[in-house]
């Protein structure tokens, strides 16, 4: 492969330091075998929760260590959200890149403080947000410092607790000359409407191919050992225990995609 791939993959939020051990040693060698480059992804705290109910996290510098504890170990990348700007720093000391969540992807200040970090910073495109804003968005970060910026599609509202992704946002994003992510999880869910926000993860394996086909730098995948049991997102995390075979499909498709390019 000329051109390497990226691979943001994890839990949706840090539970314990078990299960972040149990899915980092089930992606690595998966990662490896496809040659995508990894990048660990959990949250060490969720700021944004449907309901005032929804499990935000163990403790962020506990959560922290943890990533860092078992990324470290396994010689792996790390990344995690952020949500306000005192966070950037905190949150840098134990990880290799920040992530900008869609519905902050405007924040000024979050994202000057992100890139004054001189980490990667991924942003997420607003579901809001028309795709060739988000040039502007990675500019402020690009411009604080950040050594990288990426830009990750992950669906735009339609209507009431539904998204849809249009793909023609990854080619106009592309425009911008950074890589671009699409995040093959939460485009597929169905925001709010309950105490967690649904989702229709039998639709993820055909939209990520999809993304494929378009030409993509990365994509992310949250996934966890028990969906249905995981404290976020849990009706769009893949089953960990399935995420082999999706990620060689994917590999199989790129080397397809590359050979046309």
């Amino acid at each position: 492969m000329n051109k390497s791939f990226t691979l943001i993959a994890g839990p949706c939020v840090i539970e314990s330091k078990d299960l972040l051990s149990e899915v980092l040693e089930t992606l690595l060698p998966i990662a490896k075998e496809c040659e995508f480059d990894l990048i660990f992804k959990s949250s060490y705290r969720k700021a944004n929760r449907t309901s005032i109910n929804g499990f935000t996290g163990i403790g962020d510098i506990e959560a922290l260590e943890y990533l860092r504890d078992i990324s470290t170990l396994h010689g792996v990348k790390s990344i995690t959200d952020i949500h306000e700007s005192h966070e950037a720093s905190m949150a840098a000391d134990f990880v290799d890149a920040l992530q900008i969540p869609a519905f902050l992807c405007r924040q000024t200040e979050l994202l000057q403080a992100a890139g004054a970090t001189g980490k990667i910073v991924n942003i997420k495109k607003g579901q809001f947000l028309a795709p060739d804003d988000m040039g502007k968005q990675a500019e402020k970060s690009l411009k604080a410092g950040a050594s990288q910026v990426w830009l990750t599609e992950r669906g735009s509202t339609f209507g009431y607790h539904d998204l849809v992704v249009d793909f023609r946002s990854l080619l106009i994003m592309r425009e911008t000359g950074l890589p671009i992510i699409y995040d093959a999880t939460h485009s597929l869910q169905l925001p709010g409407g309950g105490e967690q926000s649904g989702g229709l993860r039998q639709y993820i394996k055909p939209l990520a191919r999809a993304a494929m086909s378009v030409g993509i730098d990365g994509i992310f995948i949250e996934t966890h050992p028990k969906p249905e049991k995981a404290m976020s997102d849990s009706a769009t995390q893949y089953p960990l225990s399935e995420i082999k075979d999706f990620l060689h499909e994917l590999a199989e498709l790129r080397h397809v995609i590359n050979s046309f390019t």
